[in-house]
C-alpha cells in the first residue's frame, strides 16, 4: 500500500514475508533498563458493533469497529516481542490470555514511566513505548485507557514529527480506531477526516489507504447520524476501490446509510446488487451470500413491501436449509425462520406464519 511503502522509504523498515506487512531490520530503541522498546505499531480494533469491515456486516446488522478485516493490518517485529494486529471481530477479554496480557501491559507501564524520568515526554522512544502501551490495553479491552494513551502520544508525535510524518499518522489511525471501538464515532470521524486528507494529498484518491480512510470516515458518519456525508463517501469509496470484495462490503454500509435516511429503494437496489455478485462468486448457500439475501428480505418489510419481503425470505429460508452443514448457517436459517413468518402476518397470511412458529 502507499501509506506503507512511504513509512517504509522514511524508516527504513522492510516488508516480512506472508503474514506481517511491515517488519523492522533497523535496531529496536533501547529504554534505560535494556529492554527494547516496541517499534511503532499499526493496530486494529473490531468496531464497536464487531463487523468485518468498516461498516458492511456479512450478517444481518448485529455483526462495523473493529476489526478485520479488509486490509492487511500488521506489527512491527522486535528483539522483545511483536504484537499482533488486532482482529476486527471482538477480543476474548479474560481467561489466561487476559491474565498474560495484564502482566505485559505492567512490563510496558513500567517502560513508559521509566523513559518519562529519563526523558521526558516528548522524546521518540517514550512515544514509541506510549502507542504500544495503548495498543496492549486496545487489545485487552481498556478501552478509555486505549484512547487517553494514543491521544497523549498523537498529541507528543505531533510536537515532535509533525502532523505528515508516517509515524504520526500511524498513531493517529491507531487513536481513530480506538476511538471507534469506545463507542466514540464523531471523535473517530475527526482523525479519520485528518487521514483522509493527507492520503489524497500524498497518494490520491484511488491509493488503497486513501480509500481506507474514506471508508471508516462514512461508517463514522452514519453511526454518528451525519447520513448525507456518510452516503456521499461511501459512493466515492465505491468509485475508487479496486477490490471487488471491498466494494461489497461498501455497499452493504452504503445500504445501510440510505436506509436510516428513509431511501428504501436504493437501500434495496444496493442490497440486489451485492446479492447478485456474491451469488456468481461464492454460490447461493454461501454464509455470507444468504446474510445480504437475509438483509435484502427484512428491506422489504421494512419499506412495507410484505409479499416481496415473503418472496425473498422464503428463497432465501429454503437456500439455508439445503446448507445448513454449517453452524453459522443454522443459526442463520432460525432467523430467517422467525422473519419469514413476520413476513407472513404482514401479508395477511397467518396461517403460513404460524405453521413456522
Amino acid at each position: 500500500m502507499a501509506f506503507w511503502r512511504a513509512l517504509l522509504r522514511e524508516t527504513g523498515l522492510s516488508r516480512a514475508a506472508g503474514t506481517r506487512p511491515v517488519d523492522t531490520t533497523a535496531p529496536a530503541p533501547v529504554d534505560p533498563r535494556g529492554e527494547p522498546v516496541e517499534e511503532y505499531v499499526r493496530v486494529r480494533v473490531a468496531s464497536p458493533s464487531g463487523a468485518a469491515s468498516a461498516d458492511a456486516p456479512a450478517v444481518p446488522e448485529a455483526s462495523a469497529a473493529p476489526t478485520a478485516p479488509e486490509s492487511g493490518a500488521g506489527s512491527v517485529a522486535t528483539a522483545d516481542t511483536a504484537v499482533s494486529p488486532l482482529p476486527r471481530r471482538p477480543v476474548a477479554r479474560e481467561g489466561s490470555a487476559g491474565r498474560n496480557g495484564g502482566s505485559r501491559a505492567a512490563s510496558l507501564e513500567r517502560t513508559l514511566q521509566s523513559l518519562v524520568e529519563r526523558h521526558g515526554t516528548e522524546h521518540p522512544d517514550t512515544i514509541t513505548a506510549r502507542n504500544n502501551l495503548a495498543t496492549k490495553y486496545a487489545q485487552m479491552g481498556r478501552r478509555l485507557a486505549a484512547v487517553q494513551q494514543f491521544e497523549l502520544a498523537l498529541t507528543e508525535a505531533v510536537s515532535v514529527h509533525g502532523d505528515e510524518h508516517p509515524r504520526t499518522e500511524i498513531i493517529r489511525e491507531n487513536l481513530a480506531w480506538a476511538l471507534e471501538d469506545a463507542g466514540q464515532p464523531a471523535e473517530a470521524a475527526a482523525q479519520w477526516e485528518v487521514l483522509l486528507r493527507e492520503r489524497e494529498e500524498q497518494f490520491g484518491p484511488a491509493d488503497e489507504d486513501t480509500v481506507e480512510a474514506r471508508s471508516h470516515l462514512a461508517a463514522c458518519y452514519r453511526r454518528d447520524g451525519r447520513l448525507d456525508a456518510a452516503i456521499a463517501h461511501y459512493e466515492r469509496a465505491i468509485e475508487d476501490v479496486a477490490s471487488t470484495e471491498r466494494r461489497e462490503e461498501l455497499r452493504l454500509g452504503l445500504s445501510m446509510a440510505l436506509s436510516q435516511s428513509g431511501r428504501c429503494e436504493a437501500s434495496i437496489s444496493q442490497l440486489r446488487t451485492v446479492l447478485m455478485a456474491r451469488r456468481r462468486r461464492l454460490g447461493k448457500g454461501h454464509l455470507d451470500t444468504l446474510g445480504v439475501h437475509h438483509r435484502l428480505g427484512r428491506a422489504f418489510t421494512q419499506a412495507g413491501r410484505a409479499d416481496e419481503a415473503v418472496e425473498v425470505l422464503r428463497d432465501a429460508y429454503r437456500v439455508a436449509m439445503n446448507s445448513s452443514g454449517d453452524p453459522e448457517v443454522r443459526r442463520l436459517t432460525l432467523r430467517l425462520r422467525r422473519d419469514l413468518a413476520g413476513a407472513y402476518n404482514a401479508a395477511g397470511r397467518p396461517r403460513e406464519a404460524n405453521a413456522l412458529l
